[in-house]
């Protein structure tokens, strides 16, 4: 038996209270119909970690999306990533394959791969290398089909094949929440009386009626005398 939002805690129902969920479930036997109550109380806390303010997303020409999804993978990716963006706190954020963006499947020769997208964050700022590689110099080389402004050694060759005129940059800052409502016990207080709202006087609703009743009469008499007027005096020999 499932709980019942918005009930009494007590009978069945769930709340909150600050960061603790409870929740009570009932259960019953069909053949006896003895019936079980099992409370549970659930923390909730924010997820370990927060988003990290710094993120880049860097495409792998040479991989497919299996081959970076194992934790090794990722860890020798993050590996060459720090030789470039000088952070050691670096972790993956996601892994996306280049055909969900738009990309072409690869023809079916030895060597062609459809291209991965990795974000990759970190709480440090961007290397002078990265800001280099993402300013509007290098994007202006990249339409004209030269190789953008990175002055760095790239570390993730041979291995990793980077598409560095496809490298994004971006700066998350976490925005203020509006705190949650305070949920009660869902029980009214001792002494408190139940206030109903104030009654609303009856509108009058005979002005509304006559309209709506009269208005089509109206109507239809006068296309009943204009049909009349048609069919009698317009007639031929008349």
């Amino acid at each position: 038996h499932g709980p019942v939002p918005g009930g009494d805690p007590g009978v069945g129902g769930w709340h909150l209270q600050g960061s603790l969920l409870g929740l009570q479930v009932l259960a019953y036997n069909r053949h006896t119909y003895e019936t079980v109550a099992q409370r549970l109380v659930i923390t909730i806390v924010p997820a370990p970690g927060d988003e990290p303010p710094y993120q880049g997303e860097f495409l792998v020409g040479n991989r497919n999306v299996e081959e970076l999804l194992p934790a090794a993978a990722r860890e020798i990716f993050l590996q060459a990533t720090a030789g470039v963006w000088e952070r050691d706190d670096l972790h993956v954020i996601n892994v996306t394959s280049a055909l969900d963006r738009g990309g072409r499947v690869p023809l079916p020769i030895e060597g062609r791969k459809e291209g991965v997208y990795v974000k990759v964050g970190s709480h440090g700022a961007f290397s002078p290398c990265l800001a280099s590689a993402a300013s509007p110099q290098s994007r202006f080389r990249c339409s004209l089909g030269q190789q953008p402004l990175a002055s760095c050694y790239d570390t993730f060759a041979p291995h990793f094949t980077i598409r560095w005129c496809n490298l994004t940059l971006l700066q998350v800052w976490p925005s203020p929440t509006a705190p949650g409502p305070a949920w009660g016990s869902g029980v009214l207080e001792e002494g408190g009386d139940f206030q109903p709202p104030t009654e609303v006087p009856p509108g009058d609703l005979l002005p509304g009626y006559l309209v709506t009743l009269l208005v089509p009469l109206a109507v239809a008499a006068l296309l009943c005398l204009l049909l009349g007027h048609l069919m009698c005096c317009r007639r031929e020999g008349v």
